[in-house]
């Protein structure tokens, strides 16, 4: 069975549930999921494929993402990987900038896609320093995330891994 590993950066939580939701949904199509905190991840981290996602904080990923690419920018950079990012908000369309380090990841990784997500912000998640921040640019509270987008994206990591692993089977058959 075709294995992929969701891990996923969260401050308070949204981007977390993103996480849950991508890798329910690639679940229900045949593949075996195993859906991971960065701080919390599976001692054995050797999958088919990977899913990468961080809450976007002043154009950022959270620094203990990057730091697990880092530890294991080889083994990500030789299996499928998908990015995404969390954090726009609003009812605007989606902020098209990437994170800074993104670029970089899709290209050192050989990334297939990058996208990036609307989030969620609820005042009582926040603490005083964070209220301030986002009444300085005020930025609206409330929950952004378009379901259907991320389900139809996950849908999609599906149908892919799935493509890649007949394809390795079959080549491992042509040179056995």
């Amino acid at each position: 069975m075709t294995t992929l590993l969701v891990v996923s950066a969260s401050k308070h939580g949204s981007t977390s549930e993103i996480a849950q939701a991508i890798g329910d949904e690639v679940a229900i199509h045949g593949v075996d999921v195993t859906v991971a905190d960065v701080d919390n991840p599976p001692l054995n981290v050797e999958f088919d494929g990977y899913v990468l996602g961080s809450a976007v904080y002043a154009g950022h990923w959270v620094a203990e993402l990057r730091r697990f690419i880092d530890d294991h920018h080889h083994l990500l950079s030789v299996r499928p990987l998908w990015l995404f990012s969390s954090g726009p908000l609003g009812d605007g369309p989606t902020v098209a900038e990437e994170p800074a380090e993104v670029a970089e990841f899709t290209r050192s990784l050989g990334a297939r896609d990058h996208r990036v997500f609307k989030g969620r912000m609820e005042q009582a998640d926040l603490n005083l320093f964070e209220r301030a921040a986002v009444r300085f640019v005020h930025a609206p509270y409330g929950d952004f995330r378009q379901w259907d987008e991320i389900h139809d994206w996950a849908r999609g990591i599906a149908t892919t891994l799935h493509g890649a692993t007949a394809a390795a089977v079959a080549a491992v058959g042509d040179n056995g």
